[in-house]
């Protein structure tokens, strides 16, 4: 097998001349007559393994469970591909991007080497970037790509360099502003006995919403079907007729988060992507959402196609067979097929080329996340069920956070804070988890729960401005999370209603907003916390990033976290009546 990648330039009128040029030049192939049996050797069969979503999590702990099962982690992800891998003459691994980022202390304390080196073990072929690959900005993904030591913190073992990816990102959507060129290659393409197979990778396009702005400066992100469709002629005019989308974008069944192998009720962005893609793709591997799904989607020429997501952190691998002819060169869709295979750990057994990695970084884990930071009467936990689910209601960690950080600020003269959901990665158990004893949080367990490292700011934002922010939970249609519920500091408190209509947010009303009991003044100015992500306008919480004044500097979210357990442990669960919801 070969590998050959490709960079596209945006200009549309100058792709819109090539892909004229590149149309007459395509190799037209002619259908195989399903009514007859099929000549020998004339089909291929190619295995794809997909997962997405995998934060980092080597270890299994925190990756959690499907349904009562304990689920994923990366020694036991690994051993179910080797497992499924079995018999199958051509097979590639895949993922859908969030291979790092939001990840447990245990890698995200490392700048997530700890995170590629396992995916490198499992043998991880090609993935596509998700917005979180861009929580450290471009030059750190190029870093992860290539190797090479962080240039703050070093080298980690300064006799064993960090090596950087075997396997490849793919950026198809991602491009320079000056240059309209793509930070990694947008696709890559394998070689099967004659059969070419492309893998075009994005991520969605409002990853410019998700990350801080600081590390993305100068770099667009662009729509998604949009993207792909431009690319079908250039692969085609290269002979590539089976393509395959590696996306970070995803959608959710009903209920959520459904059965692994079911697709009820599909709804979300990846719905009207596909119905946008050109028809010539032929199946989605997507993520995003967290959630599992294995869906047939009728593209645009009404012909099905497969669309799978693979859950999180390592809990299920979906397991595409793909029947490549060699008289058109292209996927037998009427002979593919996928299924969602669970990751269940009692049935598996750990991957030692996994368990070597996770022994070679413990001790320097055990150094930096083993200190004990506070302590908590009962279990603080994120929105949903399971917990975490739903970053859409009032959750005790994200009020816990900004309790934290309106403390923290004080000094500034803070009076209310308020924290995204999205931010807050993990619960805090009251159990422990590796000797510390109960009701102790470590330091690696406070990283794990708000990961980021970003800067708390303090400035000035009107009543009015105030409840346009509240407002803005309710997110822009086409969102993959139709609404998303801010934490609020303690003193802070409002009515809220709000209308969720086939996964869109459709209306919002915010009344009856106080501040320690007397309701807020439109005209007046609070000080106001809030993360660089936040104030950046991140989420689409845009009213932030207009406010005009100074910006106070509040220090490090994840100190603030820390000092805050340290001096008022032990901490209970804040209340979760600080927004009334009135539907």
């Amino acid at each position: 097998m070969s590998s050959t990648f490709a960079r596209v330039r945006r200009s549309t009128a100058l792709l819109v001349a090539l892909f004229m040029v590149l149309a007459t030049m395509a190799l037209a192939g002619s259908p195989a007559d399903a009514k007859k049996p099929d000549p020998p050797g004339q089909l291929v069969q190619l295995q794809l393994l997909a997962f997405n979503d995998y934060h980092g999590h080597v270890k299994d702990t925190d990756a959690g469970n499907i349904g009562e099962d304990p689920s994923g982690g990366g020694e036991y992800l690994s051993t179910k591909l080797k497992e499924l891998r079995q018999g199958n003459k051509y097979t590639l691994t895949v993922a859908a991007g969030d291979l790092i980022g939001g990840s447990p202390a245990f890698s995200g304390l490392f700048h997530d080497e700890p995170s590629v080196e396992s995916l490198n073990a499992m043998g991880l072929d090609v993935s596509s970037v998700g917005n979180h690959e861009f929580d450290e900005g471009v030059t750190e993904l190029l870093r992860m790509q290539d190797g090479g030591c962080h240039p703050l913190d070093g080298c980690y073992f300064p006799d064993e360099p960090y090596a950087g990816a075997d396997f490849q990102w793919l950026s198809a959507n991602v491009v320079n502003e000056a240059t309209g060129e793509t930070p990694l290659p947008p696709y890559w393409i394998e070689r099967f006995e004659s059969i070419d197979v492309a893998f075009i990778g994005m991520t969605l396009e409002a990853t410019d919403t998700l990350v801080a702005a600081v590390g993305i400066e100068g770099w667009d992100f662009l729509d998604e079907a949009e993207t792909a469709n431009a690319l079908v002629p250039i692969l085609k005019a290269q002979g590539v007729e089976a393509i395959i989308v590696l996306l970070h974008e995803g959608g959710s069944q009903t209920p959520a988060p459904g059965e692994i192998n079911a697709c009820e009720g599909i709804s979300g962005p990846i719905v009207a992507i596909n119905d946008a893609l050109d028809p010539e793709i032929d199946v989605m591997v997507t993520g995003h959402t967290h959630l599992p799904y294995n869906c047939l989607l009728e593209d645009a020429s009404g012909q099905p196609r497969i669309v799978t997501s693979s859950y999180s952190y390592g809990r299920v691998v979906s397991e595409i067979d793909l029947v490549l002819d060699k008289r058109t060169d292209d996927v037998r869709r009427d002979l593919s097929t996928a299924q969602n295979h669970a990751v269940v750990r009692a049935e598996l057994t750990p991957d030692p080329a996994i368990t070597k990695i996770i022994d070679k970084w413990t001790p320097l884990f055990d150094v930096a996340g083993s200190t004990p930071v506070g302590t908590i009467t009962e279990n603080i936990n994120r929105g949903g069920v399971p917990t975490g689910s739903d970053r859409g209601v009032e959750s005790p960690a994200g009020n816990l956070v900004a309790d934290a950080q309106l403390w923290s600020t004080s000094a500034n003269g803070a009076q209310i804070a308020f924290m995204n959901p999205g931010g807050v990665r993990s619960d805090l158990t009251y159990a422990q988890s590796d000797g510390e004893g109960d009701g102790v949080v470590t330091f690696g367990e406070a990283f794990t729960f708000q990961p980021f490292g970003n800067t708390l700011l303090t400035f000035g934002m009107t009543g009015a401005e105030i409840v346009s922010v509240l407002e803005e939970q309710c997110q822009p249609a086409g969102s993959s999370r139709p609404f998303l519920h801010l934490g609020v500091s303690e003193g802070f408190t409002y009515d809220l209603a709000k209308t969720i209509e086939t996964g869109n947010c459709t209306s919002v009303s915010v009344t009856n907003v106080q501040l320690d009991g007397v309701p807020l003044d439109m005209n007046a100015v609070y000080a106001v916390t809030a993360n660089n992500f936040l104030a950046d306008g991140g989420d689409n919480f845009g009213t932030f990033a207009t406010v005009a004044g100074p910006r106070l500097d509040g220090g490090n979210d994840l100190l603030a976290l820390v000092n805050y357990l340290g001096t008022f442990s032990p901490v209970s669960p804040p209340s979760t009546d600080r927004v009334n919801e009135l539907n």
